[in-house]
């Protein structure tokens, strides 16, 4: 059975917008902000088919060198659209490192202080988190949205059409050193925003310990657990706009780091 030939030009087009929306796609299930739960799927799959509307124009000129995609079976697709979902999965996973590495803060604080079971349901990722921890998370989003984290994010995808053409993209242009350090970076991120509430509730417990030796009388126990958390979130608040700074610093350095990988593949 012959096509409409009235609808031929068109099917010459279904192949290589796929591969697109994939490629566009593929941010959406690891960056922030947009893997929200609460963003309904229906919404998110048209707002990739949308981007990819308004970004395949751009692509279409550089098709010619790649003629091979007008005649591709399905068994031969598969493998190009897995390449091209890890591309835009790559670049999200590597942005939201820093925001996760601020919810690992928040554990780290929350089980110094005793928050350990102080857990609410996290709309973000869809499990319950620290208080302290989905606290933070929500201050790194703030910072990110602030710094034109997303428009950055989208604009290196779109840019990553220049340098991998369709069905271009291969295992070795994978940025495993630049994911290796970021996740080293976020790590050491963690540590030094926690480390401010860390470091009073351990000065705390040693006071709490010299009272409970030499006045054995005070029952420490019954009035330490307020005075922790109490202390801990007076040195959160305090450290804030040092946590605002270190945090931008890093998203910024991880967008960068993101559009060098794109820029040089």
């Amino acid at each position: 059975m012959e096509s409409n030939p009235d609808i031929q030009p068109l099917l010459a087009h279904v192949i290589p917008y796929t591969l697109v929306m994939f490629r566009l796609a593929g941010v959406f299930v690891m960056a922030p902000l947009l893997t929200n739960i609460n963003l309904p799927r229906k919404y998110k799959a048209l707002l990739v088919f949308m981007l990819a509307a308004a970004v395949y124009p751009i692509v279409q000129p550089s098709l010619a060198a790649a003629p091979q995609l007008n005649h591709m079976d399905v068994f031969g697709l598969v493998p190009l659209i897995l390449g091209e979902s890890l591309i835009g999965l790559a670049i999200g996973a590597i942005a939201a490192i820093p925001l996760m590495s601020l919810e690992m803060s928040g554990v780290l604080m929350g089980q110094s202080m005793g928050l350990g079971l102080a857990r609410v349901y996290n709309p973000e990722a869809d499990f319950d988190a620290d208080v302290l921890g989905q606290f933070l998370y929500y201050i790194g989003a703030g910072v990110f949205v602030s710094l034109g984290g997303l428009e950055l994010l989208l604009g290196g995808v779109i840019d990553s059409f220049k340098n991998v053409p369709l069905g271009g993209f291969a295992v070795d242009k994978a940025p495993l050193p630049l994911l290796t350090g970021v996740i080293s970076s976020g790590f050491e991120l963690a540590v030094r925003v926690a480390a401010p509430v860390t470091a009073i509730v351990l000065l705390l417990v040693i006071v709490f310990g010299v009272i409970g030796k030499t006045m054995p009388q005070v029952n420490i126990m019954s009035v330490g657990f307020a005075i922790k958390i109490i202390a801990g979130l007076a040195m959160l608040t305090v450290a804030l706009y040092a946590v605002r700074n270190a945090v931008g610093d890093e998203i910024v350095g991880t967008l960068d780091g993101v559009l060098r990988w794109v820029r040089a593949l």
